[in-house]
């Protein structure tokens, strides 16, 4: 799908996208039956920093940064731009004059399936990007892509509108029309870790929390005293 500039897709509500920042990643996540993630591989530039928007999606070829100049102008308050290639590329992308023009526009941040580069300067900024590579190589603007298409990346699909999060945990995305499902889910799942951190901090333990001492009994884990385990010379 080259060549194709898609404009004013639907996006979620921006209460459910500003509800889901803040909670995080790792709780919208687990929210969501642990789906969404996009993997270990997309790291901050920053830390500390936590975002939520909606996508806005750029497929560029490697080497070649043309489509975010396109995507640019498709973005508007709120939204994170989404980069992904054809192929594998780990070259620097993006800068601080694309940050200066997404910030006069609104955007909170970049998730990038390629390199960066002016991190310092990014940093400066406040600009907020998650990448795969942080590189000083330059590149081109000569080939066609596509804005706002569905993309992949880290195996999961991206479609335009599509809420982003991300933070030091690294990046998950919910599907649009899951926003406000997203959202209830991460409250119930806050609650639950809340009563499960007060508890913790009173002694309780997580085999008894959990009901886990009956999955090492079903596991046929079983407890040895020290003198009894050297006595008969068990491996370690």
């Amino acid at each position: 799908m080259s060549g194709l500039i898609v404009t004013n897709p639907p996006r979620a509500h921006a209460e459910d996208v500003d509800a889901l920042g803040g909670y995080g990643v790792a709780t919208v996540h687990e929210g969501m039956g642990r789906t969404g993630s996009l993997g270990p591989g997309f790291r901050p530039v920053q830390q500390d920093v936590r975002i939520a928007g909606t996508a806005v999606t750029a497929l560029c070829w490697p080497g070649d940064n043309l489509m975010i100049h396109a995507a640019v102008e498709q973005c508007r308050e709120g939204d994170i731009l989404v980069v992904t290639t054809t192929s594998p590329s780990t070259d620097g992308m993006f800068g601080d004059l694309f940050a200066t023009a997404l910030q006069y526009r609104g955007v909170r941040g970049l998730i990038i399936d390629a390199g960066v580069r002016d991190t310092a300067d990014l940093r400066a900024m406040g600009f907020p990007v998650w990448s795969r590579a942080v590189c000083a190589q330059g590149t081109v603007k000569a080939t066609a892509g596509s804005v706002n298409v569905p993309v992949v990346l880290g195996g999961q699909v991206v479609r335009p509108g599509d809420v982003i999060v991300a933070d030091d945990d690294g990046v998950v995305c919910v599907p649009r029309e899951r926003s406000g499902t997203a959202v209830k889910a991460a409250e119930a799942r806050t609650a639950k870790e809340d009563a499960s951190r007060a508890a913790f901090a009173e002694g309780q333990l997580g085999l008894d929390r959990y009901g886990l001492r009956e999955t090492l009994v079903r596991l046929g884990v079983r407890y040895q005293a020290y003198d009894e385990h050297e006595r008969d010379g068990s491996p370690s």
